[in-house]
């Protein structure tokens, strides 16, 4: 399954980043944990003593539970997914609804909702169920990419209509999907209160995603997509993201994510506010050009992010109420983030809250019942026989059955928008839609208005007169911004939809960007951006750039995990400015005091009047720190980054050097190039011009680059000599090995010596300090215990993360490399063998590539140990944290 679990399974040597104990992890919190004992049937097991878990539904239903959504009045609907992230033949998955009609925590009755191929997302609103999920051709049985799409049940009875209709088509590139399986593939999608249909995008991307208007959208790399629930107006609202499953988000509309790990490599799971707009930079900015990004609010280590709510229900415990909820597949747990404003974002602090084998996804309905999907060791490609679903309530909670809102009448639910439920006020909103628009909008706009009303049950009002009104609505929305409270959420409201905001004025934006709240100037800024009117870019330009705004030191890994709240309005700014295309704008600020911020969008502006204006303002200046700058900054526009076709992915281990991942020269390269030659020759300052080489990869010989140290060639092992000997381990079962290192402590200096003897040095690196090879073993010990360790050395084979998976490579000239990728570019492959030789491999003369099936770590390398050997190995092991 995509990004999610699959691709993070752990297993010592060749598998990275899956558990982590619970136990190791967030102690502070466990004081309010109870651990439960698990009921004879499949159920978490810990929780907080204030919630009731229980067994709802087992594998002979929801098998290999992908994801799952809940209906506001209660049906669930999950996704099973028998192919899994690795499995390639169709026909294995479905949507399974689920019903508890008297609310005894027991399914009553099931239906096969529909059949889809690995589902990955699901929304049920009214007679629609939305599912997000791998389509595969008909003729030939192979992936032909991912859509969203819907179903209609509109005679009730648990089953679709018919076939589904697409929203979106293409949205993944196809050929990774057939060559790796939908594991950094498109995933969850969750609606806002805003009305749009918000979708997780792996880092595989999508080439020509298309949307029911016609409307075609390329994307490199993950972020967060949006579109409207009829399937139009697609549009990027965050991009930079590794590979998130889903997706947390507020009634205030802030978004929350929780990354996957990198199964090595740097890039651990992170926790972020998705801010619209904003960049997040992986894989080419996150280390080296960091001043650029909004970064994570938090790198939690290993793990894989999976699904994600907020809980917004006044029926839950206080504690346990208006927080995101985030899954973590790897680590078997979801975590709570308690977030607290922090100027336009937020802080954090991550707290344990229910232990539940390989969570997949959690959901709640309008009545307070929620839901939680457990993989359960389903593998790769799913699993009849694994798999179950829970249900949580707080104890001191009390069933109140939520009507169909199909059955109520405008008054009813224009009233059901002050619900303390979240799900409550949506599925209000969103039949309140289907209904004629001059019945509804004035009486929801008096909600709207009236200010003794929670801000949450205004805001839900507003979007829903937002969206009945259309463009008629713009001028009460603007007369909003008057109100202090509001304000924010207005501009919002007032930019949100690019097909109605041609009309909205801009000088209630520019105001609001001298506001004292920076929330309010930051969807001012935003709003600027979409409106589109290029004469806010003066007004933008005088954004403040803080201190922070520096690169770090050439070669230094920058702060890309830090909460950075002062970074984020410039960042929006030059965004926005870049939306507008603000070229002489910022062209004519060079040299002002706005230069920084001007210079800062200019980067991104690869547009022949940037380069002559950049050059114009060089000749013209004295200010020889100024003339330095925008050398750097047209050294920085010499290439720019290649039109993504689908063709190519950038693995799980991509070169993270930047700017460009696949830099390539455009029709103003020339003149640049020519200017930087003749400058440099000036300036006589060859240092200077051999970082800019390096750093922006400009790739001019005549200016030289860095010397890279050499990689340090590791002592050849004779792995199959060490395989072939046989001793305790050898001799027994695993089983009897594994009931051993239960009762043995073993001697962690011996341990030590043994990871050398036994070679496990050629393909793993304990120091973050040494080249990396294989998984890293510095942190083993807080990713897995001495159980999970022990199992994986002596079954290599049992799973095999995708990050680290054996390939070999035919290039030409007949030559034959097997081993595993440790780093790859747009123009080279770095391959390590399982001796430990570095082979670097030219794309160009690559012929063939194919992942292997089994382990590039061989089995039996243990097999010389004794019982107390290997104990000591595993207590050595697991104390690398």
């Amino acid at each position: 399954m995509s990004k999610i679990y699959f691709a993070t399974l752990s297993v010592f040597l060749l598998i990275l980043f899956n558990f982590t104990s619970f136990w190791n992890q967030n102690s502070n919190s466990l004081t309010s944990v109870t651990v439960t004992p698990a009921d004879s049937l499949p159920n978490a097991s810990s929780w907080p003593a204030e919630l009731a878990i229980s067994h709802f539904a087992g594998a002979d239903l929801t098998p290999s539970p992908a994801c799952l959504a809940v209906a506001p009045t209660g049906e669930v609907y999950v996704g099973v997914d028998m192919i899994g992230s690795l499995g390639k033949k169709p026909g294995n998955g479905r949507i399974v609804r689920l019903v508890d009609s008297n609310n005894d925590g027991k399914v009553d009755s099931h239906t096969v909702y529909a059949t889809v191929d690995n589902p990955r997302g699901i929304i049920s609103m009214g007679d629609k169920v939305y599912v997000l999920h791998t389509v595969f051709s008909k003729e030939t049985g192979i992936a032909s990419g991912m859509d969203l799409v819907v179903f209609e049940d509109k005679n009730h009875d648990g089953v679709a209509d018919g076939p589904s209709s697409p929203l979106i088509q293409h949205i993944s590139s196809p050929k990774f999907l057939q060559s790796r399986g939908t594991d950094h593939a498109t995933n969850g999608i969750r609606m806002g209160i805003d009305g749009w249909i918000y979708i997780a995008v792996g880092d595989f991307g999508f080439h020509n995603a298309t949307d029911r208007s016609g409307k075609k959208m390329t994307m490199l790399g993950g972020g967060v997509v949006r579109v409207r629930p009829d399937g139009t107006e697609i549009e990027v609202y965050t991009h930079g993201l590794r590979n998130i499953y889903d997706v947390a988000i507020d009634p205030y509309m802030n978004i929350f994510a929780r990354g996957n790990t990198n199964d090595g490599g740097g890039w651990n799971v992170r926790f972020s506010n998705q801010i619209q707009s904003g960049e997040y930079g992986y894989p080419v900015l996150f280390k080296h050009f960091t001043d650029e990004i909004i970064p994570a609010l938090i790198d939690v280590g290993g793990g894989s992010g999976t699904g994600a709510l907020f809980m917004d229900d006044d029926t839950w415990p206080a504690q346990y109420n208006q927080v995101p909820m985030m899954a973590d597949w790897g680590r078997s747990q979801l975590y709570i983030h308690r977030v607290t404003p922090d100027g336009p974002s937020f802080t954090q602090k991550e707290e344990s809250f229910v232990k539940l084998a390989q969570i997949t996804d959690v959901d709640v309905d309008a009545s307070g019942r929620a839901y939680l999907s457990a993989w359960d060791g389903a593998g790769y490609s799913g699993n009849p026989k694994k798999g179950f679903v829970v249900r949580a309530t707080p104890k001191q909670w009390t069933y109140k059955s939520f009507k169909n809102p199909q059955e109520l009448s405008n008054s009813k639910l224009i009233d059901l928008l002050k619900s303390g439920s979240g799900v409550a006020r949506l599925a209000a909103q969103q039949e309140l839609l289907t209904r004629p628009a001059d019945k509804i909008v004035k009486p929801v706009w008096a909600l709207v208005t009236n200010a003794k009303l929670p801000l949450v049950v205004r805001i839900a009002a507003m979007y829903t007169y937002a969206q009945a009104a259309g463009v008629n609505a713009n001028d009460n929305l603007a007369k909003l911004i008057s109100d202090a409270a509001m304000r924010e959420y207005a501009l919002r409201a007032l930019a949100d939809r690019k097909i109605y905001n041609s009309n909205v004025p801009s000088e209630a934006f520019l105001q609001a960007l001298n506001d004292a709240s920076p929330r309010v100037r930051l969807a001012a800024t935003v709003g600027l951006g979409r409106l589109g009117k290029t004469e806010a870019a003066q007004s933008l330009l005088k954004t403040p750039v803080p201190a922070s705004f520096a690169p770090p030191a050439m070669g230094t890994e920058g702060p890309h995990a830090t909460p950075n709240s002062a970074i984020i309005l410039p960042h929006v700014a030059v965004r926005s400015l870049v939306a507008l295309n603000a070229v002489n704008a910022c062209v004519k600020a060079i040299g002002t005091e706005n230069s920084t911020l001007a210079l800062w969008a200019l980067r991104y502006m690869h547009d022949p009047k940037a380069v002559s204006g950049l050059i114009n303002a060089y000749q013209k200046s004295n200010d020889a720190a100024l003339k330095k700058q925008i050398i750097v900054t047209l050294s920085r526009l010499y290439k720019k980054e290649a039109d993504y076709d689908g063709s190519w992915w950038w693995s799980t281990r991509p070169d993270t050097h930047g700017p460009y991942y696949k830099g390539i020269t455009w029709e103003a390269s020339s003149s640049i190039k020519d200017f930087l030659m003749e400058e440099s020759k000036k300036l006589n300052d060859k240092p200077f011009f051999v970082e800019l080489n390096s750093r922006h990869r400009m790739e001019i010989p005549e200016f030289g680059v860095e010397e890279v140290a050499a990689v340090k060639e590791e002592v050849k092992i004779d792995l199959d000599k060490i395989r072939n000997k046989k001793g305790q381990i050898g001799e027994a079962s695993i089983e009897d090995v594994m009931l051993a290192m239960a009762k043995i402590q073993g001697d962690v200096a011996l341990g030590k010596t043994l990871f050398t003897q036994q070679g496990c040095i050629a393909c793993h690196s304990l120091s973050k300090t040494e080249p990396m090879k294989g998984p890293f073993m510095g942190q083993i010990g807080s990713i897995m215990n001495r159980e999970q360790i022990a199992e994986s050395i002596l079954k290599p084979n049992a799973s095999i993360s995708q990050g680290f998976a054996s390939v070999t490579i035919t290039a030409k000239r007949n030559k034959v490399y097997s081993g595993f990728i440790t780093e790859e570019s747009s123009a080279r492959v770095v391959l390590r063998d399982i001796a430990g030789q570095v082979y670097t491999i030219k794309t160009a003369d690559i012929v063939s590539r194919k992942e292997m099936e089994t382990s590039m770590m061989p089995s039996g390398l243990v097999n010389a140990l004794s019982y107390e050997e290997f104990a000591s190995l595993l207590t050595f092991l697991s104390q690398q944290k």
